[in-house]
């Protein structure tokens, strides 16, 4: 049983609509979905699975960095911080930042639009760390949030934290704003610690969402699955592939679902019409360079300040100080 107190703060995130949005993405032309549909049940338990095979680097280097670099990461958070974090975050990588923090003061503010997630996950951390002041807020992050002025009562500098070159999977006026938003929020002398995917060679970029265990496919096709449980679609997941590509002009890999036949699919009482060939482009995951970071960083309020690599330059870590 739960025993210590989270602090949870409701902001009321107005929930996701899946059929709307699916009906929207599919109605237009080119067809999407959004990425963030991807992740029910099976497929936040398929996203875990990638992460464990040989092709996938993201996860296990981001996490290297992580673990190599903690001591010299945590040195900038200075004491009393108040580490925020984009998304629940019961997982590896901020237990390696709060480890490192070695039992200093410290109070944890995870944001998720997710309630039941958020709660389970804030819970699980404050298991695991009994002397931690946690907080939960369920809200949007994309959208610009005032932190509670409970939360910041007498804590230090206020450092978000946003893993997984999450960053990347948004459009370049997306990210612009979410970091200006971030900026505001942590304000003048807070920081942001920010994972980004680098640019690298083409196969090894192809291979990370192709793996040979056809997990990423089936990730993908879930995505259908989905709609089939949830609004009543009518996909025959046989009728559609996965496909994955590294576009270099637009520096990121694409996902989409490659319809193989002429079909009609009723999706919620709507037809919606697919060519042989057609996709439904389902996920873009652009890859940086340093200097892009940086200039990005710049353009949104921040000062670039460090970076943290692996060997071979796949993964970045970047601390970045709000001015």
């Amino acid at each position: 049983m739960h025993t210590t107190t989270i602090h949870f703060v409701d902001m009321h995130p107005a929930p996701s609509d899946l059929r709307a949005e699916a009906l929207e993405g599919l109605q237009a032309s080119p067809k999407y979905l959004h990425p963030k549909f991807f992740y029910d049940r099976a497929g936040s338990e398929l996203f875990e699975q990638i992460t464990q095979t040989p092709e996938y680097y993201p996860t296990r280097t981001e996490i290297a960095v992580l673990e190599q670099r903690a001591a010299e990461i945590v040195a900038r958070f200075g004491p009393n911080p108040l580490v925020i974090e984009f998304g629940s975050g019961a997982s590896r990588k901020i237990r390696i930042l709060l480890d490192a923090l070695g039992g200093k003061p410290a109070r944890y503010l995870a944001l998720d639009i997710s309630r039941d997630q958020l709660i389970d996950s804030a819970e699980a951390l404050s298991d695991a760390y009994p002397n931690l002041d946690v907080w939960a807020v369920c809200a949007d992050y994309t959208q610009p949030i005032t932190l509670p002025a409970e939360a910041l009562e007498n804590a230090g500098r206020r450092v978000a934290f946003f893993p997984g070159s999450t960053i990347g999977n948004f459009s370049a006026a997306e990210a612009q704003r979410f970091l200006r938003s971030t900026a505001r929020m942590v304000g003048e002398g807070g920081a942001m610690l920010l994972g980004a995917d680098l640019v690298k060679d083409t196969a090894v970029l192809n291979a990370a969402y192709n793996d040979e265990a056809g997990l990423t496919a089936e990730f993908n096709l879930n995505l259908l699955r989905r709609l089939n449980r949830e609004i009543g679609a009518r996909f025959d997941l046989s009728t559609f592939r996965h496909k994955a590509f590294y576009d270099e002009a637009k520096g990121r890999i694409e996902m989409h679902l490659v319809s193989l036949i002429d079909q009609t699919v009723d999706v919620a009482g709507q037809a919606i019409m697919f060519r042989e060939g057609e996709t439904i482009h389902t996920e873009s995951s652009h890859k940086f360079t340093l200097e892009g970071v940086r200039q990005l960083a710049e353009r949104c309020g921040f000062k670039p300040v460090d970076v943290w690599t692996d060997p071979s330059c796949y993964f970045s870590l970047h601390w970045l100080e709000a001015r």
